[in-house]
């Protein structure tokens, strides 16, 4: 099937069969390999987009479900007043290790500092949950999104 993507915003055509994960238009057709993928059913978040500002798992969203949809990836999160921000917390606490999980982590640390700008930790964790990483940084992990709000609110 014909469809039309807004990706990072601009329009792309592609040629997909229906339920064909977002996930592998994106990297397969589009070519923009900054979306992981992890573990292929929404459980570890390594896929993690925005479709329309909020956070999913593109391995488990079909490209017939967003068609009229704004898609942002890791590749557009610098130009992002929030995920710039984010990004810098990650350099200065030095969060990655092996990095394979890093884009859908700094993905879902933007969509919490949307949705609340100023978080405590707690909520941190609760909301980044269903993020896994494999090298356990979940407390540097913590500390960068808690540094990416302090950096937002200078």
């Amino acid at each position: 099937m014909a469809i039309s993507l807004k990706l990072n915003g601009q329009i792309h055509a592609v040629e997909a069969e229906a339920g064909t994960p977002l996930l592998w238009v994106i990297r397969d057709e589009l070519k923009l390999t900054g979306t992981k993928f992890g573990c292929g059913v929404a459980s570890c978040g390594a896929c993690t987009v925005h479709l329309n500002g909020e956070p999913v798992r593109s391995c488990q969203t079909f490209i017939e479900d967003v068609e009229d949809a704004e898609i942002t990836t890791i590749e557009k999160m610098e130009e992002d007043k929030i995920g710039a921000a984010v990004q810098q917390a990650w350099v200065e606490l030095d969060v990655v290790q092996c990095g394979y999980c890093q884009s859908g982590q700094i993905m879902s640390a933007v969509g919490l500092l949307r949705e609340n700008a100023k978080p405590t930790a707690n909520e941190v964790d609760d909301y980044m949950f269903g993020n896994a990483c494999r090298c356990a940084t979940y407390q540097r992990i913590r500390a960068a999104v808690l540094r990416a709000s302090d950096i937002l609110e200078a």
